[in-house]
């Protein structure tokens, strides 16, 4: 027999045991010698112990010497060490004490006897020294330390209970030692009694089967769980997480986790199955522990700043100049402190992991040389197999411990991240908050908190990957001795190339970010603007912007898919590679090397070990670089400074103090002061108690009506009600579909400007606080309604009245009203005193009184004068163009009924919006279909054929060594040495090729599907008719084009790539498995079946977890960004504690459904990981079994292949689970490019003429339009016809259908029946462009796109230079303009914020100007201009458009006066149509709306 024999780990785990094991070392499994006279040197301590019977080689059998000393002190060695610490862990963590249970008991009475079994032999070997019988030294000490560790385990229950666990681990292990352990004398003993005719030591004989009993039975009995602690929080939680009451062995293999994975099998989960989040990993616990550590870091950097300064300042200079920079608080050193205890577990797991992953191959190598010795013991055989699957699956239980630990890390860390920046987003100063947009303040918790979580999984990398190279390289150095370093070579060689690699794919990321950036940014422009585009007919000008930007993101993606080509063939070859310059290197170097199955495989299996950490170790890297970047980001963002809550000392009496000015005077700032929002440079402010703020720009949540106004206060019945009334909003409530029950959606967007305007007014009011800070309340709503404001709630009489009020206002009719005005010019206040004493001083104030006074004051006084003039109170007073009927129609059409307060019997409350539906259940293989499809049927296949191709190559490369191992048993080696090696590389090199080709082959696949379906999607959002637009929020457009086409772009094609790989790989496993030993076809079958049903359970669940998780993530950004805009408010209300609240119980909700994601990829890793290790098990059993009829080589590729398989298998299931959840976004996009469309844009047989209309005649012949199928009629039976040149005015109350009727005009709405003829042409046969390319229309709300003000005017480039200057000159912008040092290169940012709202509707004139068309179409806009703008735009109307033919939707009643017709609507249907002069004679309903405005006496 060969030493080989000699279990070689064994000796590794013993060798720290005392020097027994030496001595019994060379009698332990010495199959040839029967001799035992090795115990001479240690004869003092054992001696007469070892019975001088022969080993027999059927029936081996350790001395008793061993099994007195080693077996039996193991576990108590064991629970010794492991006692201290775990003592320690106890104390800290105290659980509450658990009731004495039966199962308690028995574990206790079963200790004690054990531990008087074990005393029962010390005594009887004292009780035979007494007799004279002398026995060795062990037969005392071994009893006496097992006894005294028996009590020690007996004290362990019950501390245990004491402390709250309810399953230990710690004495689960010991008692599984134990019983392990006690197997070999139990054996050893039944193996005396039958060789020898009687047993000589009864007693102990007894006791030990006693002992042995006892000890199963304690094993038993601590799997089982002992009853929560008393007073715990699982008998409140109406949900409990299993995990806090889980036993040992079901922490270990994730067993608790099995219900919600039947549960989601059986139906799709839902929110309400999740289970609640732990209380240590919620938000409560996880960010209070990091702030704390944070406070300190920032205390510490204090401390030492101050002592600078307590210096003399000479000293300081000095110490200034070293000191370039000041130190910043670290920001990485808190969140070590705070979370790098609990991760250390993970990396000890880790450690554990490693090294348990080197005894496999070692086993390999014994049971290689064990089939070649002919005359071997099966049992040794059969011993390795089962070594090989236990060796394997303690490797999985512990990495997936590892896992867990480093994944909870990671979640804690985003909890206490987003935790940290929510709360301080809420105090940074104005000026910190310019430097961060909200934007990238979202990022800071998206992006870089995602970082982090993914860093922490690999960050044990950064020890293990070193580890476990070198740890890899010494066992090949002993295998194949210094021919390694040959392969080591290659090896780094490869990593300058990988790193290569790696930056320039980093490079290329980013560029294609700035692409992506761009795109979603101009199509949430697009998607703003939609109706404007339109209806200037501009879709295609910026349908081409858009591809020009995603071709060039393709482009990028084009070479990121070369070099994810380049680096996966580095991946797969690079073992290879390394294996075939080793192994070529070995057999050239020296005519004595033969390389022999056990030297090849055993290699082999060790360079697989070496590829994850090497490939691993660059991306941990290039990962902690970035995170690196975020780090620093999110310290600078924590470091910005906080407002003082002491800037501003309270108080002072009530008054209505008013404050006026020009534009941009600081009006704004002086509110923003008193709230201490700004950074005082010098003086005091004072306020006394609370303050109630209404910002300029209405900030309104999205939650409903009601909660807005409440705003965190208690309901009170009688109050609310005041309020609506006092802020004219009860009108309003009869209007929208829910009552004050109603949605709101996010910034408001289904109220008009005033409605928000009043919602924020009556929030204030409802909070009834001391002081009242209203900055231009009045401006966004109609003269009535303001008028009505000021005197209920504003003004001497109204409900404030005695509060101290602060009104920043533009309405010169209320002055005389008010107690103070203050006057301020650029940033100072220029006069201050009452309305009479300011205009005695005849100042600034008098000439501002003078310019304007007039007209307005008589149109607003004459206003005030009646209070006919409610009708709904404009609901829209700032909606260009939605009337009651498309409100309604938004909220009735398709949405889903809210449940209503049982005790009011309101109305079905209508959700607005409807929550975006997560999918359920299996993803339809249409979808697949679809995917393949955009990919190409053809080319599928063949990227299919490749990846067969390449397995088949690898797999003919592996059998090509067994083959060449083989020669060595024959001795043919030398002489086909070159040949064996030639074709083993070409068979290599071929495998590495077909690799690149396939995975390039894929990415261009994938790549033009992803050009494909975004086209679609593209092509069909600009054919969309307008309606769509009006009921999905934009937000979910965007997603489509943001997420999902990113998920297509980058995600899929991984997964897919990822899929294919695994998926050829175990398919390869399996043929060779079964080629080698044919026999294992037969357990195929059962773990095929095992393997779908576990993959169909985890499938089912996971997936919908990860939905539950998308879904649950997007509320945290949206609350987010809605607090950072009112942050404002938030304080001035004190409501900062309730926000963090709600921002934190958002992520927990998130988080979550994430701990159930990341426990069931665990669930699945142990499970799908045990196939793989019975794989293994069942490879070695039956080359075992078959020992004799297979050579070396085969056994050798057949399970060093099983030994891989476990990795393709877990990935596998991982990755259809991913494909389904990825594929989803194909199913999302593909949904939105098959909405219905609008007409076609052009009809070529329908083509008018280049000069049509020519006249400009327009005729309704009995026309009706409703917004949508089955909602009322909007327009009814309208019959007119307007000749050229006219111009008619069109007014009607809200929602008389004034807007619509010219929407028709434009077909954004499509006619219900009747027909529009523009100068004989039917409107309705002809193309939308054509039609839309000749009206021209200025909208209410003048909306701007990002690009040059250029661009913004002529988007086509039709017109010369000239031309547009003329426009502009004609618009009064080209002053402004011209001013500008780009000239009409000037860049509008978003929506054209770097322009006033007036000049932004002067830009909207030139437009029209340019356009120059026979019919214009007016939405008159109110609010947005003040009077100077407002006469320019009616003078240039009246010069320049003489000869056209003008509709005006009018809003005051002056501008059209002097126009040939009025037409009154009513309901939808015309109620006058006449001359100004003979309405107002008839006085009807015009005459009604003149007398309110003052035009009429």
């Amino acid at each position: 027999m060969q030493p080989a024999f000699r279990p070689l780990f064994l000796r590794l785990l013993f060798t720290q045991i005392t020097g027994i094991w030496a001595c019994s070392r060379e009698s332990s499994i010495s199959f040839a010698s029967g001799s035992s006279d090795s115990l001479k040197g240690k004869k003092g301590f054992c001696q007469s112990v070892v019975s001088n019977r022969s080993p027999d080689v059927q029936n081996p059998d350790l001395p008793e010497c061993f099994q007195l000393s080693v077996l039996s002190w193991l576990p108590c060695v064991y629970l010794w060490l492991a006692c201290p610490p775990y003592l320690f862990y106890l104390q800290r963590n105290n659980k509450g004490y658990i009731m004495m249970s039966i199962l308690n008991r028995v574990k206790t009475v079963f200790g004690l006897v054990l531990w008087i079994v074990c005393w029962t032999d010390l005594f009887s070997t004292f009780h035979e020294l007494r007799q004279g019988d002398t026995k060795p030294p062990i037969y005392f000490v071994t009893p006496l330390v097992v006894g005294m560790t028996m009590l020690l385990a007996l004290f362990l229950i019950q501390f245990e209970r004491l402390k709250g666990v309810q399953s230990s681990g710690i004495l689960f292990i010991f008692w599984f030692l134990s019983v392990l352990c006690a197997i070999v004398p139990f054996r050893s003993k039944i193996l005396q009694a039958k060789y020898q005719s009687e047993i000589s030591d009864k007693l102990r004989f007894t006791t030990f089967y006693f002992y042995f009993s006892l000890i199963v039975a304690e094993l038993i009995l601590s799997c089982f769980n002992e009853k929560p602690p008393l007073f715990s929080n699982i008998d409140t939680d109406p949900n409990p997480c299993p995990q806090s009451t889980a036993g040992f062995l079901s922490t270990m293999t994730f067993w608790w986790f099995t219900s919600m994975a039947i549960k989601g099998y059986k139906n799709p989960l839902e929110a309400k199955d999740l289970w609640s989040l732990n209380k240590r990993d919620s938000s409560e616990v996880v960010v209070p522990k990091l702030l704390r550590e944070w406070e300190v870091e920032q205390a510490k950097v204090l401390s030492s700043t101050l002592t600078y300064q307590s210096r003399c300042p000479e000293e300081v200079e000095v110490l200034l100049s070293k000191q370039k920079d000041p130190k910043k608080p670290s920001f990485l050193r808190s969140l070590i402190k705070a979370f790098g205890p609990y991760f250390l577990i993970g990396s000890a797991f880790k450690l554990l992991q490693d090294l348990i992953t080197f005894v496999n191959p070692q086993l390999l190598k014994l049971l290689i040389s064990f089939t070649k010795q002919k005359g071997a013991p099966t049992w040794w055989g059969y011993a390795l197999a089962f070594l090989m699957f236990f060796a394997a699956f303690l490797q999985t239980l512990i990495l997936h411990q590892h896992f867990q630990y480093c994944f909870v890390t990671g979640m804690r860390l985003r909890t206490s991240i987003i935790g940290a920046i929510y709360r301080k987003s809420l105090i940074i100063t104005n000026a910190a908050k310019r430097k961060s947009t909200v934007g990238e303040i979202v990022n800071l918790m998206s992006v870089d908190a995602q970082r982090f979580m993914d860093l922490t999984t690999f960050l044990n990398m950064l020890w293990s990957a070193p580890l476990q190279i070198i740890l890899a390289l010494y066992f090949l150095w002993q295998n194949l001795g210094p021919s390694v370093l040959a392969g080591v070579a290659v090896m780094i060689l490869l990593i300058p190339l990988n790193a290569a690699i790696a930056v320039k794919t980093r490079a290329y990321q980013v560029e294609q970010m700035q692409y992506k950036d761009a795109r979603i940014k101009l199509m949430n422009e697009i998607l703003n603007g939609i109706k404007v585009l339109k209806l200037y007919a501009w879709e295609s000008s910026f349908k081409d912007k858009v591809l020009e930007i995603r071709q060039k993101e393709l482009n990028v993606l084009r070479k990121t898919a070369y070099l994810g080509a380049l680096s996966t063939m580095a991946w797969t070859s690079a073992p290879f590679l390394v294996a075939l310059t080793t192994f070529a290197v070995y057999v050239t170097v020296d005519k004595n090397n033969i390389l022999d199955a056990e030297k090849a495989f055993v290699s082999l299996s060790l360079f697989n070990i070496l590829r994850f950490p090497l490939n691993m170790f660059p991306q941990v890297i290039s990962s902690i670089i970035q995170a690196s970047v975020s780090l620093k980001r999110i310290q600078d963002f924590l470091s910005h400074d906080e407002l003082d809550p002491e800037s501003v000392d309270r108080n002072n009496t009530g008054s209505l103090l008013a404050v006026v000015g020009h534009v941009g005077c600081g009006k704004s700032s002086l509110v923003s002061a008193l709230l201490g929002e700004m950074e005082k440079m010098e003086g005091d402010i004072s306020i006394r108690g609370s303050v109630a703020y209404v910002p300029q720009q209405a900030w309104i949540q999205n939650a409903t009506l009601r909660d807005n106004i409440l705003f965190g206060k208690a309901y009170n019945e009688q109050k609310y009600r005041c309020c609506l009334e006092a802020c004219a909003l009860t009108q309003d409530l009869e209007v929208l579909p829910g009552g004050d029950l109603t949605e709101i959606g996010e910034k408001g967007i289904n109220l008009s400007g005033g409605q928000r305007q009043r919602v924020s007014l009556a929030r204030a009011l409802y909070n009834e606080a001391d002081v009242y800070l209203l900055d231009d309340p009045l401006s966004a709503v109609d003269a009535h309604v303001a008028k009505h404001i000021f005197d209920h709630v504003i003004g001497p009489e109204g409900a404030l009245q005695g509060k101290t009020r602060i009104l920043v206002t533009h309405g010169i009719s209320f002055l005389p009203q008010v107690d103070n005005i203050v006057v301020m010019v650029e940033g100072r206040v220029s006069e201050m005193g009452s309305y009479q004493e300011l205009l005695k001083q005849n100042g600034a104030f008098a000439e501002f009184l003078r310019n304007y006074s007039l007209e307005d004051i008589i149109e607003e006084d004459e206003a005030t004068g009646t209070t006919t003039c409610y009708y709904s109170t404009g609901v829209f007073e700032s909606y260009p163009t939605m009337s009651v009927a498309l409100l309604v129609f938004r909220s009735t059409s398709i949405w889903k009924h809210a449940e209503s307060d049982p005790e009011k019997k309101l109305p079905k409350v209508e959700k607005l919006i409807q929550a975006e539906t997560a999918e359920t259940g299996r993803v339809k293989s249409k979808v697949f279909w679809e995917y393949a499809k955009a990919v190409g049927p053809l080319l599928s296949l063949f990227i299919c054929f490749l990846y067969g191709c390449q397995s088949a190559a690898a797999i003919g490369a592996n059998v090509w060594l067994s083959q060449w191992t083989n020669d060595a048993a024959q001795n043919v080696t030398q002489e086909n040495v070159s040949m064996r090696v030639g074709v083993y590389a070409a068979l290599g090199m071929a495998q590495g090729l077909l690799v690149m080709v396939s995975s390039f082959t894929l990415a261009m696949g994938n790549i033009g599907a992803a050009r494909k379906l975004h086209y679609a999607l593209l092509d069909n959002k600009f054919h969309t008719p307008q309606s769509f637009f009006d009921t999905t929020p934009i937000g979910r457009v965007i997603n489509r084009f943001s997420k999902d086409i990113y998920v297509i772009d980058e995600a899929l094609p991984s997964t897919v790539l990822m899929f294919l790989g695994t998926f050829f790989s175990s398919l390869s496993t399996m043929i060779v498995i079964v080629t080698s030993t044919p026999i294992f076809a037969v357990v195929i079958a059962p773990l095929a079946f095992i393997y779908i049903f576990v993959q169909r359970f985890y499938v089912a669940t996971s997936r919908q977890l990860k939905r539950l998780e998308s879904v649950s993530r997007s509320p945290i950004y949206s609350h987010f960004s809605e607090t950072v805009t009112g942050t404002s408010i938030i304080r001035a209300y004190g409501r900062h504690n309730a926000f963090v609240l709600m921002s934190d119980m958002k992520v927990d909700e998130n988080q979550k459904s994430y701990y159930p994601g990341i426990v069931s990829n665990r669930w699945l890793g142990v499970r799908i990981e045990f196939i793989g290790n019975c794989i293994v098990l069942f490879a070695a059993l039956f080359a075992v079994i078959g020992k004799d009829k297979l050579n070396p080589g085969l056994v050798g590729l057949s399970v060093s292949y099983a030994l891989l398989v476990t990795m393709s298998l877990n990935w596998m299931v991982r990755m259809t689970s991913d494909l389904e959840s990825n594929i989803v976004a194909v199913e999302r996009v593909k949904e939105y490019s098959e909405t219905k469309t609008e007409a076609p844009w052009e009809v070529e047989d329908k083509k008018p003429s280049s000069d049509w209309p020519s006249q400009g005649n327009v005729e309704f012949s009995d026309y009706s339009v409703r917004y949508r199928e089955g909602l009322e009629l909007v327009l009814k039976n309208l019959t007119l016809s307007v000749k050229g040149g006219e111009k008619i005015g069109i007014v009607g109350r809200t929602g008389a259908g004034k807007s619509s009727m010219t929407l028709c005009l434009f077909r954004l709405l499509e006619a219900a029946g009747g027909e529009i003829t523009i100068d004989g042409v039917k409107i309705s046969e002809i193309g939308l462009h054509d039609l839309r390319s000749k009206l021209t229309i200025i909208p209410q709300e003048p909306v701007l796109f990002s690009g040059s003000l250029r661009m913004n005017l002529d988007p086509f480039e039709k017109y010369s230079d000239g031309e547009v200057w003329k426009a502009l000159e004609l618009s009064h912008l080209n002053k402004f303009v011209s001013n500008q040092p780009a000239k009409l290169e000037l860049e509008c940012s978003e929506g054209g914020e770097n322009l006033s709202v007036g000049q932004r509707q002067l830009v909207c004139l030139a437009r029209a100007l340019l356009r120059k068309t026979r019919i214009l179409i007016l939405d008159e806009a109110t609010a947005a201009i003040d009077l100077e703008t407002d006469d320019l735009i009616q003078s240039t109307i009246r010069t320049q458009f003489e000869d056209c033919t003008v509709f005006t939707i009018a809003h005051r009643l002056n501008t059209i006066m002097d126009y040939t017709r009025v037409l009154v609507l009513d309901k939808g249907q015309i109620a006058e149509f006449d001359t100004p002069t003979n309405l107002l004679f008839r006085r009807g309903i015009f005459y009604g709306m003149a007398k309110d405005a003052g035009l009429a006496q």
